[in-house]
């Protein structure tokens, strides 16, 4: 090991770090003031309590349209001893909102008045004291408190200041934070063009995803051009920060045990460094330091491991900044699809998709890597696995905090199976007609989906079993694995199958029994997958020992993944469908059409959001787009094939 390799460094768990960070910086005068108008506080935190120049309302005013009277001159009226009144005498006429005239206290509404002519009217019931009227200071009373310090400012909150006669508001100032990107390998977007990345060069997106993390955190920031990596120029931007007025620091992309992260290096020579590694993932290279009074972070790299950190401590210590109190996310109890592993001493942040199943709300893991920030776009909740565990059994119940509102699980259709491409035209075009439905799909395999039926963990799976004796798809593992379990199969697709090889066919591959070549690495589908017996049939039919392939235990769980496999020369073909060929502009050697069908238990199958997704699939919008990919037929798309 490199004497400039990092190691980590006063490692803490979340806690400890945690009250490092709060202890360091207690903020105690918190953030400056400044004066705003009311409009433009929405968003805010007020620095100081705010008490009313005015009543409101201030004057008596009528609540509704009508005559205007003194309440104690209709004592005694009835249906049966009516009473006329005199219009600018004994009654006024007034509408809603007027001041009341004087020496009144009562409005009777226009309904119950009866016209006599110019000058009188006739009632049939007596007022009471203050019916129908909003008195001086109903609202807000002159000299109360309308919201106290640390209040935060809503579009609601206008209406009140203004009606009390608060045209300005001391808020305090919003935190402001510099964001410092680092990396030799980052490509800023808006300088691409129309080029495409080279090998080794990667998107700079972390400091805009931060920036709006600061922004929706009630901060504001600036950032600076993406600096390479190098100790000399990261510090410069780092000392040109500290000589202005930035609350925070950010370096992004600079913490790891990597040699060539140089945020340690830089945090030292400014100040100190209070801690050095978390114990949680995503997010353990975080950096917490001191620069002068002002703390400075060590923002890790990866995405998801860049929000989780800001997530647990920018953002944190930016509320603490302006009084506010630490945001909670809404929990709820899940059971988990699959046992979910973690490692003792680190705390895991597992996100997963959730849908409502029956009584039960379903979690499935999705992939844990911090550089998919995917896992975070597609996530509706997260389970926090902590350090003195070893993970989390399949189906115990644990608590999820929910990345979107609860009432939204019950619109979710859980889809675990087959993985197909024409599965994300379908949940597109379901939730451009019903915006409030979520198609939430997996990707376990034909086996995995209908074993998810089964434990009654989705509303239905994708699957395209072939039976090896008759050449059928589906039927015959449906009554295998699902005999007591009525379900319909409907058919969505059918697709071709075949070899994805590179664009051009180098290693000149004809077909199935050429995988078998001792100069080509292949790239299988995980054990379970329509695909994976699809290959095995065939191995079986052409005589050939799996365990002479290079690559057969080498596994994707999706077509996509494995045409990216091709795509980057990890290797030279994989078994998938036309469609993830065509999408990477690949080529593609047939092998099979097959079918591909929707097992749907029939307890969902009439249910509102099963019926709306049948909908869709027998829609021409649906079929076209479908065939656009390439390598689809519709012609039996949306009939049903077999119901149990």
């Amino acid at each position: 090991m490199g004497s400039d390799r990092n190691i980590y460094l006063n490692m803490k768990n979340l806690k400890e770090a945690r009250s490092i960070l709060f202890d360091s910086f207690p903020f105690s005068e918190t953030l400056s003031s400044e004066s705003v108008s009311v409009p433009d506080a929405v968003g805010r935190t007020l620095s100081e309590p705010v008490t009313a120049n005015f009543s409101s309302p201030s004057f008596h005013a009528a609540a509704m349209d009508g005559i205007a009277v003194q309440a104690e001159k209709t004592f005694g009226t009835s249906e049966t001893s009516p009473r006329v009144l005199v219009i600018g005498k004994d009654a006024f006429y007034v509408n809603t909102g007027h001041v009341l005239p004087e020496n009144t206290d009562a409005v009777i509404m226009i309904e119950y008045v009866q016209v006599l002519d110019e000058n009188q009217v006739e009632i049939e019931a007596p007022a009471f004291p203050w019916q129908n009227v909003r008195k001086v200071g109903e609202d807000i009373v002159a000299t109360e408190l309308i919201f106290p310090s640390n209040h935060v400012v809503t579009p609601y909150c206008i209406g009140a200041l203004l009606s009390g006669g608060i045209f300005s508001v001391m808020v305090r100032k919003r935190p402001e934070v510099l964001i410092i990107p680092t990396g030799s390998e980052l490509v800023d977007w808006r300088k691409m063009g129309g080029e495409g990345l080279k090998p080794g060069q990667v998107i700079e997106s972390n400091s805009f995803v931060l920036e709006k993390l600061i922004e929706e955190w009630g901060g504001t920031s600036v950032r600076t051009k993406h600096v390479e990596d190098n100790v000399e120029k990261i510090r410069k931007q780092v000392e040109k920060a500290a000589d202005k007025n930035f609350d925070f620091i950010l370096i992004a992309g600079g913490s790891s045990a990597g040699s060539k992260d140089f945020s340690r290096k830089v945090i030292d020579d400014f100040g100190e460094v209070l801690v050095h590694g978390v114990t949680i993932m995503p997010g353990k290279p975080l950096i917490i330091g001191k620069a002068g009074a002002k703390p400075i972070f060590g923002i890790p790299g990866y995405p998801v491991s860049a929000i989780i950190a800001f997530e647990q401590f920018v953002g944190p210590m930016m509320l603490k900044m302006l009084g506010r109190p630490e945001r909670e996310r809404e929990k709820i109890e899940v059971e988990p699809t699959r046992k979910i592993a973690s490692k003792l001493g680190v705390e895991e942040f597992v996100r997963v998709k959730l849908g409502k199943v029956g009584k039960r709300v379903v979690a499935v893991p999705l992939p844990r890597g911090a550089g998919s920030i995917t896992t975070l776009t597609e996530a509706d909740g997260i389970i926090r696995i902590p350090n003195h565990i070893e993970g989390i059994k399949e189906y115990e119940p644990v608590q999820a905090e929910l990345l979107r509102p609860a009432i939204s699980l019950e619109n979710t259709i859980v889809a675990v199976g087959s993985h197909d491409n024409t599965l994300d035209i379908l949940s597109d075009r379901i939730r451009a007609s019903h915006s409030n439905i979520t198609l939430s799909s997996s990707h376990v395999g034909s086996l995995g989906g209908l074993m998810a039926i089964r434990k009654g963990l989705c509303h239905l799976a994708g699957s395209h079993l072939l039976d090896t004796e008759d050449g059928s798809y589906n039927i015959s593992y449906i009554k295998k694995y699902l005999p007591e379990t009525p379900v319909k199969l409907i058919n969505l697709v059918l697709r071709e199958q075949g070899l994805i090889v590179p664009k051009g066919n180098p290693r000149k591959i004809g077909g199935i029994a050429d995988i078998g070549r001792e100069d080509i690495c292949f790239i299988n589908r995980q054990a379970g997958s329509g695909t994976r017996i699809l290959l095995d049939f065939k191995l079986k039919q052409l005589n050939l020992d799996p365990n002479i392939i290079t690559g057969y235990k080498n596994e994707e769980f999706t077509h996509m993944s494995v045409a990216v496999s091709v795509l980057s020369g990890s290797a030279d073909a994989g078994l998938g469908i036309h469609a993830a060929a065509k999408a990477l502009n690949l080529d593609f050697i047939p092998v099979v059409t097959e079918q591909y069908d929707l097992v749907i238990p029939e307890e969902y199958f009439k249910t509102k959001i099963i019926q709306i997704l049948l909908d869709i699939i027998n829609t021409k919008d649906f079929k076209s787009r479908v065939t656009a990919l390439g390598g689809y037929n519709t012609d039996k798309t949306g009939q049903l094939i077999y119901s149990l």
